[in-house]
């Protein structure tokens, strides 16, 4: 722990100094305070950023929402008569809104506890290790960079806020449109297309690369591709947009495909969903010497940067963006000031969900890097089906878990298709972070009748113990 004799007595100064109060600024916050350190944390907006106010938080609640709305018109599946009469998007959005106001109240008594100075406004990096916010000059012995992301658009293409959105206004919206078409099919795009379409809306997604979720293994992509048809999602991979116009009843997207083939889609409203880029424009980073590429802050395993002092976390360093990655990132961050010796978190250690229905998530190496980097005769891959599993079965969801393997080695990758699986991956990230090989696996039980199983099941055909499967 710190010595706590290191705080300063002035009320502008800090032992560490963060600029951004999201996932990454306010973890690297608590933990800091924690440690006994003094800590002064800039925020414009309001403590939790993007992910609790305009992106992860708010947008699982609307596919929460979604998937009761399916839940009720498919409720004759399960012998339950229930009639779906339609979307209250007013009922909605205060269900959100509801889940948002109490995360940030408990957020603030958090940081209010721990004695943590918020300073409210638009800071400016303006010195060394200084940051400038509505005319007072505050420092710390320590500077984190911690100011988040902006959803991304596209040259030319204005966004209106009205009939041309991004996330954060779909967020917004008062009501359920007629028909969408999402400009993007990565993990945004495909949620809200997911939220869209169960709520009733005829929805297109417009894809550059040759498949949906193209970050995931093409295995992952593929299934949510077949589900998506049966869904009457639409989509078009392998296809760029060329222009945007504005109608009397909405927009007309004007496409063509890798081929030269063109056309146009007609909707009601435009998702702009091809990524967030880093927030760092006008923040005084390249003026006060911070490396920097494309927008980004250049930093090494620790966060530190080629500053002396200043450290960057989050979004703006280079990789996944993710807010459970800037958590870590933050809270490592702090520890490292403080003295301690915490061990980094690899990339390809950090899990990866998509909530869309059905859910995807994964966790190390994909099928294609795996070879790539071990030699295509070094890795095998196993699918087990979750038709074989029990509680798959009894909510009535299809999909697999896919295992990589370094032949006679550990596994390197686990990736999962199906609704929920997104909470399987906490035990898939153990599998991988500690390098386990199936034979680790094969003796832990999983409890029955869960989905949990799957995981299980598939370490045990990888080891040649094959039970609820062939082969």
């Amino acid at each position: 722990m710190a010595d706590p004799g290191h705080a300063p007595a002035h009320g502008t100064e800090f032992d560490v100094l963060i600029l951004g109060a999201g996932s990454g600024g306010y973890a690297c916050a608590l933990r800091a305070a924690q440690l006994g350190l003094s800590v002064g944390l800039v925020e414009a907006d309001k403590v939790g950023g993007t992910c609790l106010h305009v992106g992860c938080i708010p947008t699982k609640a609307l596919l929460h929402a979604a998937e009761v709305a399916d839940s009720a018109r498919e409720s004759e599946r399960f012998g339950v008569r229930a009639t779906l009469e339609g979307i209250d998007m007013a009922g909605v959005n205060s269900y959100k809104d509801g889940v948002v106001a109490r995360l940030h109240k408990g957020l603030t008594g958090l940081v209010k506890g721990r004695g943590i100075t918020v300073i409210e406004g638009r800071g400016t990096l303006t010195g060394p290790r200084e940051v400038t916010v509505v005319g007072t000059a505050y420092s710390g012995r320590h500077l984190v960079l911690a100011s988040g992301s902006y959803a991304r658009t596209l040259p030319g293409l204005e966004v209106d806020g009205e009939r041309v959105l991004t996330s954060e206004h779909a967020l917004r919206l008062e009501h359920v449109p007629a028909s969408v078409v999402v400009l993007g099919g990565g993990v945004i795009g495909c949620e809200f297309a997911s939220v869209w379409r169960s709520f009733g809306a005829e929805v297109t997604i417009v894809e550059a690369l040759p498949r949906l979720v193209a970050a995931e293994d093409p295995a992952s992509s593929k299934a949510l591709e077949r589900a998506f048809r049966k869904r009457g999602i639409a989509f078009r991979t392998a296809t760029r947009s060329t222009g945007v116009e504005r109608t009397e009843t909405g927009v007309r997207v004007d496409i063509e495909d890798d081929k030269g083939g063109t056309g146009s889609i007609e909707a009601e409203l435009l998702l702009v969903a091809v990524g967030r880029g880093p927030a760092t424009d006008g923040l005084g980073y390249a003026e006060q010497g911070v490396a920097m590429e494309r927008g980004f802050v250049l930093a090494d395993e620790h966060g530190r940067t080629n500053l002396e002092g200043v450290y960057a976390v989050g979004d703006i360093v280079p990789g996944l963006q993710l807010a459970h990655r800037g958590f870590q990132q933050g809270v490592h961050v702090a520890e490292h000031i403080a003295g301690l010796d915490p061990v980094p978190v690899p990339e390809s250690s950090i899990p990866r969900v998509t909530y869309s229905h059905p859910e995807i998530a994964s966790v190390g190496l994909d099928e294609e890097t795996a070879r790539s980097t071990y030699g295509a005769d070094a890795v095998e891959t196993l699918t087990y089906d979750l038709g074989g599993n029990g509680k798959s079965q009894i909510v009535q969801t299809q999909g697999f878990v896919k295992l990589v393997r370094q032949v006679d080695g550990p596994v390197l990758g686990v990736h999962m298709v199906g609704d929920r699986v997104g909470e399987l991956i906490g035990e898939a990230q153990l599998i991988c972070a500690w390098e386990a090989h199936p034979e680790d696996v094969t003796p832990l039980l999983h409890a029955h009748p869960t989905q949990n199983e799957a995981l299980g099941e598939a370490h045990l055909a990888l080891a040649g113990k094959a039970l609820h499967a062939h082969g």
